[in-house]
């Protein structure tokens, strides 16, 4: 394997430095460590019936378990992406790393849902910090065709994680190591991230901005404020039953998110370092990216959860069945994302409508089998309509990570990562709140949960509509 060689591990990114290379080893270091939020995040679906039972937590909790990792995780990404920009980002990665590591074990430990509630947003807060590092050192340490190829790869990373988490949770469930139960879930975190660490302090390059900003403290509160008032209520309000504080943060919402942006073309007028530069979102590539992003990302996010409650709950799966039925999206997924390379040199971007068209046909089968074969319904009658949709998402989000990034600069490299990923997993958290609420609010009545996931898949299918019009405006090329 290649790594880094020590000067080259201490090089920076900066003027009168050489670029810092980043080898197979380091590669596979960050991509490892872009691989553990995006599992954690959706491990604990197959779980949450093992967790309700041990630590009687109830829907609320229940909800807040999954949801407190993702707020967290959202509200401090592009401010995780800063800091590394600002003080090294492989300094950040490994104490991101480390930080998940102790928070993935308190999570492992808790005695209570409540402490398992504050553990998992400790534990979003650790992913905020390590995540964005790892974008902004493929984007800063890689060129050429190592570029494309490493970009390809993250974005199949990123893809696995969402189907590998069910997966891998249901096996460990299952198992039920050393009497463990659902804590093996988080548990396991703790070898992987003491690996990580020796990896990366190993091969991984040290790079960081040229001209590293100060961190935007009104910028920052603001697009917390922004994003906790618009996530928090949605992810909560079914299991609450709706009560006024959710309605009034609802409505506090569009003035905090317009207050964040007028404070950031304040900044930008005034010379100052807004967290978000608005020049950045007038790339063409980013902007028009990012809005094909957020309706995949949420789409695919709301499928994974509703899934895993239907296949459990409705027609009483274990949670290794409900976990396998996800293995031939997994596959597919992978394969197409290792095609990707290809396919865009040959194709450009006209390969993402191709990958949205498949995506509707895919979902069109799972679909159809649900309602001709509920509540008989098997793991082999997914089989069709899981892979087929599996290969239109391979064919896409790779691609659209590289769409998003062209045109970043290297020395923005951290705050572009930040950007993305804030988007990507604010459209996650939105996914599970909105197709999960309708998904659980049809399924309470008469009918039942099979024409509720019937109906929770058309709408799905509604949403890769919409990225299959708005992936038509991508440049046709990538930089």
């Amino acid at each position: 394997m290649t790594t880094t060689s020590p000067s080259a591990r201490t090089a920076v990114a900066g003027v009168g430095h050489a670029r810092p290379a980043l080898g197979t080893l380091g590669l596979f270091t960050v991509l490892l460590g872009a691989a553990l939020p995006l599992i954690d995040f959706f491990i604990v679906n197959v779980a949450l019936p093992t967790i309700d039972h041990d630590l009687a937590a109830g829907p609320a909790l229940l909800e807040l378990v999954v949801a407190g990792y993702g707020l967290a995780y959202a509200v401090l990404l592009v401010l995780g992406g800063r800091l590394g920009d600002r003080f090294g980002r492989r300094r950040l990665f490994l104490a991101g790393m480390a930080a998940f590591g102790l928070t993935s074990l308190a999570c492992g430990l808790a005695p209570d849902a409540w402490t398992l509630v504050g553990a998992r947003v400790a534990q979003g807060a650790a992913a905020a910090l390590m995540l964005p590092q790892v974008l902004a050192t493929i984007h800063s340490s890689t060129s050429g065709a190592r570029h494309a190829k490493a970009l390809s790869l993250y974005g199949a990373t990123a893809g696995l994680s969402m189907a590998a988490g069910q997966i891998l949770g249901g096996l460990l469930v299952a198992a039920d190591l050393a009497g463990t139960g659902w804590r093996a879930i988080f548990l396991v975190n703790v070898p992987v991230a003491l690996a990580g660490l020796l990896l990366a302090a190993r091969s991984v390059p040290e790079t960081r901005s040229e001209r590293p900003a100060r961190v935007d403290l009104p910028g920052t509160l603001l697009l917390a404020l922004a994003l906790l008032t618009l996530l928090a209520p949605l992810t909560e309000g079914r299991a609450a039953g709706w009560p006024l504080w959710t309605w009034l943060s609802l409505g506090v919402f569009p003035f905090a998110a317009g207050a964040f942006w007028w404070a950031e073309l304040r900044a930008d007028r005034r010379g100052g370092t807004p967290l978000v530069p608005p020049r950045l979102l007038g790339l063409v590539s980013l902007r028009r990216g990012l809005a094909v992003v957020l309706p995949l990302s949420g789409g695919f996010s709301g499928f994974m959860f509703v899934t895993a409650v239907a296949l459990q709950q409705g027609l009483a799966m274990g949670a290794v069945a409900s976990g396998l039925a996800l293995v031939p999206m997994a596959a597919a997924f992978f394969a197409a994302s290792l095609a990707g390379p290809r396919l865009v040199r040959r194709w450009g971007t006209r390969i993402v409508p191709v990958g949205a068209a498949f995506q509707a046909a895919g979902l069109g089968l799972v679909a159809w089998a649900v309602a001709g074969g509920w509540p008989e319904l098997s793991v082999a009658d997914l089989v069709p309509g899981m892979a087929v949709a599996g290969l239109g998402q391979g064919l896409q989000l790779p691609v659209l990570f590289r769409v998003v990034l062209s045109e970043v600069p290297g020395e923005q490299a951290g705050v572009g990562g930040g950007v993305m990923v804030t988007a990507q997993q604010s459209a996650m958290t939105l996914g599970v709140a909105t197709l999960g609420s309708l998904f659980l609010s049809l399924a309470a009545s008469p009918a039942g949960m099979g024409p509720a996931l019937t109906t929770t898949l058309l709408v799905q299918l509604g949403l890769v509509g919409l990225t299959l019009l708005l992936s038509l405006r991508l440049p046709r090329s990538i930089g």
